[in-house]
């Protein structure tokens, strides 16, 4: 049994209809406030948005602007496909890719993005003391959680391909950008970084573009970009781990901030009746097995998110609590499989929850 990874969070955007200048509204604009020198618009043909499947997962991007135009969507598309296509593990064209191939073998040199990004993946693995580890791919590999075939495995298959994951032994060339995976074998996995990367570069290039009213949804990881076109915040859903999709915990006000989740309930498998889920902790080698059903984190990037959810689903409640108190402008909600809520007191006073079933713990 699985989930789709995209079920992580329900974002629920209420546009109400109004009038300005005697048109018909369906998300009245306003002067956007990231680029003065552009025109006044009125939105009054609602965003212009479209849906992508990049990352194996379902891409949803709306941009509430009437200068918005299908070549800027287009761009979007590119761009996302371009990341994919730099960091796919799977993907023999890409960086990663070749990186992996060529562990224990020689260096490989790649953009500046694919640097960038392995960079901070190995940064929060110092940060984590090696529990949130980019050289994970053969166990995720071995695992296969999420696709057919997926199975309880023993020790002595895990042995050998948890040897492999030590971010210690990843080489970074800043002056060539040239990465080297120490021993033949290691393998890169950038799966719990990209979409928040991809996520923050869309938002980059609608900044540059000059809008600042949109969402970003890549399969729930979503950036709310500025506020609505009429000025008011965007609500989101926090969604209950025990139910489908579209069905939240509660909901909180924001803007201009990122909104990401990890779950056991995104992908996972079940053998004699208990479930595995698809996060790995490399110090076991096994699924992660705790009492966390989600974790969800607001912030100023979704990169920073992206991967402080699936570190914090890893750390625990108590050692993730005091790991975000160190982390500038970021909340943080758990969610127990008994329904207790642990938050940070900003998350708290944020979210309207609307599920009494659900109570705080702390």
């Amino acid at each position: 049994m699985k989930r789709n990874k995209s079920a992580i969070l329900l974002v629920i955007i209420s546009i109400v209809s109004t009038l300005i200048g005697g048109c018909g509204n369906s998300g009245n604009a306003k002067e956007p406030t990231a680029n003065k020198e552009q025109p006044q618009a009125q939105q009054n043909n609602g965003p212009m948005k479209e849906t992508f499947f990049i990352f194996d997962t379902v891409v949803n991007v709306s941009i509430y602007d009437d200068r918005a135009t299908k070549e800027n969507l287009k761009d979007i598309e590119d761009l996302l496909n371009k990341i994919d296509n730099k960091i796919s593990r799977t993907n023999s064209e890409s960086e990663i890719f070749k990186v992996n191939a060529n562990s224990g073998i020689a260096p490989v040199q790649v953009s500046p993005d694919t640097f960038e990004l392995v960079s901070i993946a190995i940064d929060y693995a110092k940060r984590t003391n090696g529990l949130l580890d980019p050289s994970i791919g053969r166990l995720v590999t071995l695992w296969n959680i999420g696709h057919e075939g997926a199975h309880v495995l023993p020790i002595e298959e895990i042995a050998p391909m948890q040897q492999l994951c030590d971010y210690r032994k990843i080489e970074m060339n800043e002056e060539t950008h040239e990465i080297y995976l120490q021993d033949k074998g290691m393998e890169i996995d950038l799966g719990s970084y990209g979409k928040g990367y991809a996520a923050d570069a869309v938002y980059d290039y609608l900044a540059e573009q000059g809008f600042s009213s949109a969402i970003i949804d890549l399969g729930g990881n979503v950036f709310a970009m500025g506020q609505k076109p009429t000025g008011e915040d965007w609500n989101i859903g926090i969604q209950d781990p025990t139910q489908e999709r579209g069905i939240p915990i509660g909901s909180i006000r924001i803007n201009d901030k990122t909104v990401v989740t990890a779950g056991i309930y995104e992908r996972y498998f079940i053998e004699d009746g208990k479930m595995y889920p698809h996060i790995i902790n490399p110090k076991t080698g096994y699924p992660v097995d705790n009492n966390i059903s989600s974790v969800t984190i607001i912030t100023d990037r979704s990169t920073d998110a992206d991967t402080m959810d699936t570190a914090l689903v890893l750390l625990g409640i108590e050692e993730g609590l005091k790991f975000v108190e160190n982390i500038p402008n970021a909340e943080v909600l758990f969610i127990t499989k008994d329904k207790k809520l642990y938050a940070s007191s900003g998350f708290k006073e944020m979210l309207n929850k609307t599920n009494d079933s659900y109570t705080y713990a702390n």
